[in-house]
């Protein structure tokens, strides 16, 4: 981070990226690793932070951010930070930010800043601790567990007529996320916390799961852990060319499942 980018974050609660992105449009995106671009009448193959779907979208045509990088050994010294979906012409547009890694970094600013209040007051912020045979993102105040999800398989944002996408493939029955929601209620102890934090670097209007053929079951199953103790929150981010910042976070309960 630059010293004027690192000053800027000392005064206010916004998380600033080193240098502002860069807007381009989406022509393809050739494989899971890689999506071209055109900046002005330069053409960039960019790297995709994401290698799974990013909602339903054919990215071709939409309009997306880039942060660069300044290190040499990099193949692809863009990455693609967000695309939009809103129409053409838009002039200020609203962004889907689509790096999940990038993901963390963001709530561990957050989480250090106290920025979550409803979640956790944080004294002491550490990464990648234990809960049982469970790797989990931090550890907070020695006693209170994070994981951190950033679902991007299933945008829930309106989509315009001007919005291509393609079909939706059936959902896995065995999804992570809420496989993770059984081990984390499983391995609690006494006065531990454990929290699956949802995560969405866009104002997603409240995380659910969308059915399977094994709904019930998977419903039940996060209904033990939420009473073994697990708790589920989500938090939104929003992103613009500058940085992001928290723009809500609160509770989810297993009405996420209803969908």
């Amino acid at each position: 981070m630059t010293d004027t980018a690192a000053a800027r974050e000392a005064k206010d609660d916004k998380i600033y990226f080193p240098e502002p992105l860069a807007q381009a449009t989406i022509v393809r995106r050739p494989n899971r690793f890689i999506i071209d671009v055109q900046v002005e009448d330069v053409a960039l193959a960019c790297h995709c932070p994401t290698t799974g779907r990013i909602g339903n979208l054919v990215l071709d045509g939409l309009p997306c951010l880039l942060s660069r990088s300044h290190s040499s050994a990099r193949k692809t010294p863009y990455t693609v930070e967000a695309v939009s979906v809103d129409p053409p012409g838009t002039p200020d547009p609203t962004w889907i930010g689509i790096n999940q890694t990038a993901a963390n970094r963001y709530v561990e600013h957050a989480l250090s800043r106290r920025l979550l209040p409803h979640i956790v007051t944080a004294e002491t912020v550490q990464r990648e601790k234990f809960l049982g045979r469970s790797r989990l993102d931090f550890l907070v105040n020695d006693d209170t567990y994070i994981e951190v999800k950033t679902p991007l398989d299933h945008l829930q944002v309106p989509l315009g007529d001007h919005i291509r996408t393609r079909p939706r493939p059936p959902l896995a029955a065995t999804d992570r996320l809420v496989k993770h929601i059984g081990e984390l209620g499983r391995s609690l102890e006494a006065h531990e916390r454990a929290i699956l934090l949802v995560c969405f670097l866009y104002d997603n209007p409240g995380f659910q799961v969308k059915k399977s053929s094994h709904h019930s079951e998977v419903k039940a199953q996060v209904a033990q852990a939420v009473k073994r103790g697990v708790e589920i929150w989500q938090v939104n981010f929003e992103l613009d060319h500058t940085g992001v910042r928290v723009s809500r976070h609160y509770e989810l309960t297993t009405h996420f499942l209803d969908a």
